[in-house]
Parts: C-alpha cells; structure tokens; sequence
C-alpha cells in the first residue's frame, strides 16, 4: 500500500517534459496567442447564451451574471498565466499537476480537461450549426428535423451540419498550425465586428421597460433550476462560466509558443480582458431590446433579436461573419483538446499511438480520436445539456491549478524556472481563485455533477488498470 500511494503522488521531473515536447515547433507569438484565445472564448456562447441565460435564470440580470462569472475567471487566468509561465509543456494543468502534486493527481486535473474538449467541440459546433441554420432559413433552405437535431431531440437523428464542421476544422489543423494561425487571425478580426455592429445596431432599438425590473421576483423554474434575485444570477454563473474557458486552451499549447514566458501572460489575460468587454457589451444590449421572455429556447437570440426589430440586413450580415468566426472557437478547442490526447500518449497514459507525430510534426492521431468523438457527442446530445457538462471538467482542473501555485512557489528558481509572470496578492488570491470556481462548480445542476462523477470513476478505473502501469514509458 505504501509503494502504491508513493506511486500515485510521484512528481514528474520538469526537465522530462521540456526534452519530450522538444520536438514540437515553436511558432505562435503573443498576437496568434491573443487571436487563439479570443477566437476561442468569444465563441458560439456570445451568440447564445446571453439570451438563453436570460430566459432561464436571470432575467435583465444576466449582465450581472458575467461580470460575476468574469472575476471568477480572471483569477484563475492569473494561477493559468503563472504556471504556463513556468511550465510551458504541451497538456496545461495535466502536465503541470503532475509535476506539482503528482501522477495521480495531474491525471485526474488533465481527464477532467479532456471532458471540457470533448464536450466543448460539440457544444461550439451545435452553437455554429443553429446559426448557420438560422441564417439560410429566411432563403428558403430548411433541413428537415431528422438532420438538423441530435438523436436526443424529438424527430432527431443527426445534425448534420455540426458533423461537416468538424470535419472541415480537423482538416484545417492537420495541416499545420502556422497555416490555420494565419486563419484564426483573420476570422477573429471579422468576428469582433461583427460584435461590435449588433452592439452599435442594437442601442437604436433599446426599450429601457425591457431591463424592469433589473433582478426579477425568484422563483424555482418547472425543471427545478432557479429564476430571479441572487439565486437566478448564481444558476446564471455557473451557466455562463463555459463562456470565458477558451484561456486555457491557450495555455495548452504552450509547448509551442515563442518565448513562452512572455508571450503565455499576455496571451492569456489579454484575451480574456477583450472577451469579457464583448460579453458584457452583447447582453446588455439584448436584453434592452426584447423582454428577455422571448429568448427561451432561442439558440441564435442575437439574429432574431435583430431581425424582429427590422433590421434584416444587418441580421445577416452578423449572423454570416459570427458562424464564420465560430470557427475560431472549434480550433482553439481542437487544436487544445488534440494536444492534450497526445500529452497522454507522451506520458504512456493512453496507449502510445496518440503521442505520434507525423512528417510535419503533428500529432494528426489525436487529432483524429478527437474529432471522431466530438462528432459522436455533437450528434447525441442537445445545445443546452452540452452548455452545462462544459463548465464541470473545466472547474475541476481550475481548482488544481489554483491550489498548486502554492508548491509552484517553493520550487521557482530551484528545478522550476522563475516566471516572466506571478499571480498578485499572493498568498490570497489563489485561494479566492479555488473557492470561487469551487462555488461555481456547485452552482451546476446535479446532472452535470453527476456526470462529472461518472468520468471520474471511468477516469479512474483507466488509471489505475492500465496508465499506471504505463506511464513515463519512452515515447518515440
């Protein structure tokens, strides 16, 4: 038993890491980092969620419920931006918490990642596919019900469209990553405009009745979530907080990052700086415009919003460039959640084939294992359920990586190299960093914990049968 406990808690070497992800190239700066991390954040939910969240929880308060949901990822953005400082490996909190506290540990820390990447693949390709529906259908264009809705819905059998998105980002990226940089950044420009005219299109037709009352009388929903005062703008946090998770799939490519210590900082607070102005911007003016009443069960509520007060033109135009720029979202998440297969792989965690590279040194097997079950999922499970299993992976690995800036600080300068970056205030805000995405993690419905149980248990059993007797073997 004492040997068994010593293995779980063994300690990778830093160095080991450094030398296995050598061979990825080192060709992202700080503005493909900016670009990645707001191409990723400022995703499908910017487009869906406000008015979703507004329906369901929190009324005129939704905008409440970001800003709160904003803090709590600006202080875990600060542990990320200090650890991917000093540890700039392939995996993000798999890797660093196994170098922290432990091969067990960073196991659990980097299977609950891969839960968000799975998830997250389907959810911004659902997200995607209303829109794009959403968009053709004022032309005439309707699929019929059996191909635009997952097996799940009534008179499902597939969305279609989610599935060609995956597959056309998957073979983007298997092309390299300097080429879909080049992408990402284009499409990211193109989205923040898109922003930005629904903001400055939607004030003109803002009805200040609409934000009255601001915080609604509470009540408890039919389905048992709750509605109104500071109950409904908690439920709305957690909803939302999936919203702001695309900074840590910057941190995951690390490995290939110019001058990591520098360019991981500011890649990582800088986007999300530009995410939460671009969030708080679109649901305040959502809101303004229609009582949020008309938002429930909407999945595209900023072109209808815009559509129903007469502006058509503009509808289409921003619903045409938003499902471009999502886009940007499904790479930043691929590109993350491929990575983080192929750490399992380098590690002998997963069987070894996921860790191989090919001739342009890509790891194209993750790629694929990713993008098989991003379709299976997008193709079984609903917009709304995937909104809320998103954030319960994520919040797990949050609170490792805020708990471990504590051991990161002792090691700096010894085995560890000194940061370009340190969380402020410490010792304080790493803790408030834990508790707040600990309050998050428990203001999820029971479903999502449920189901964050469930992987755990299947995570464990992996472990314990078959990546504990393989890891750190040699991967070639």
């Amino acid at each position: 038993m004492k040997n068994f406990w010593k293995r779980m808690n063994h300690k990778e070497s830093p160095s080991v890491y450094e030398n296995k992800d050598s061979h990825l190239v080192r060709s992202l700066t700080t503005k493909d980092f900016i670009s990645l991390g707001v191409g990723t954040i400022v995703s499908a939910a910017i487009f869906t969620l406000p008015g979703i969240v507004a329906a369901n929880n929190a009324g005129p308060a939704v905008t409440i419920s970001f800003l709160l949901a904003a803090i709590v990822a600006g202080l875990v953005a600060l542990a990320y931006a200090e650890m991917a400082s000093a540890m700039p490996f392939a995996g993000s909190a798999y890797s660093w918490i196994n170098v922290i506290f432990g091969e067990f540990w960073g196991w659990v820390a980097g299977w609950a990642l891969l839960a968000e990447y799975f998830i997250a693949v389907a959810f911004v390709a659902a997200g995607l596919s209303a829109n794009i529906r959403g968009l053709i259908s004022p032309l005439g264009i309707n699929l019929p019900t059996s191909l635009s809705n997952p097996i799940t819905t009534s008179g499902g059998l597939i969305d279609i469209v989610t599935v060609i998105v995956i597959l056309l980002v998957a073979w983007l990226l298997s092309n390299g990553i300097s080429k879909v940089a080049k992408v990402e950044n284009v499409l990211v420009l193109l989205k923040v405009f898109a922003i930005i005219l629904f903001i400055i299109v939607g004030l003109t037709a803002i009805h200040i009745q609409n934000y009255l009352p601001f915080i609604p009388k509470p009540h408890v929903n039919p389905d048992g979530t709750r509605f109104g005062g500071f109950g409904g703008i908690y439920a709305g946090v957690s909803v939302i907080f999936l919203s702001y998770i695309g900074f840590d799939s910057i941190a995951a490519n690390s490995a290939e990052a110019k001058n990591p210590q520098k360019t991981m900082p500011r890649g990582i607070i800088g986007s999300l700086i530009v995410a939460v102005v671009l969030f708080v911007g679109v649901s305040l003016v959502l809101v303004g415009m229609f009582k949020y009443t008309n938002y429930a069960n909407n999945a595209e509520p900023v072109g209808w919003a815009l559509r129903q007060s007469g502006h058509e033109v503009v509808a289409t135009v921003v619903q045409t460039i938003a499902s471009a720029g999502m886009f940007t979202a499904l790479i930043g998440m691929m590109l993350a959640g491929s990575r983080l297969l192929y750490s399992f792989g380098r590690d002998g965690m997963l069987p070894k084939f996921l860790s191989k590279l090919n001739h342009k040194h890509l790891p194209n097997n993750a790629l694929i294992v990713l993008t098989v079950i991003g379709v299976i999922i997008g193709s079984c499970l609903s917009f709304q359920f995937l909104s809320q299993l998103v954030s319960a992976g994520t919040l797990i690995a949050f609170m490792f990586v805020s708990l471990g800036i504590y051991s990161l600080r002792k090691r700096e300068g010894k085995d560890i190299q000194v940061p370009g970056f340190k969380m402020p205030f410490y010792p304080v805000l790493p803790a408030l960093s834990f508790l707040a995405s600990l309050s998050v993690f428990w203001g999820l419905d029971n479903d999502a914990k449920i189901y964050a149980l469930v992987w755990f248990i299947i995570g464990a059993i992996i472990y314990f049968s078959y990546g504990m007797h393989h890891f750190k073997e040699e991967v070639k």
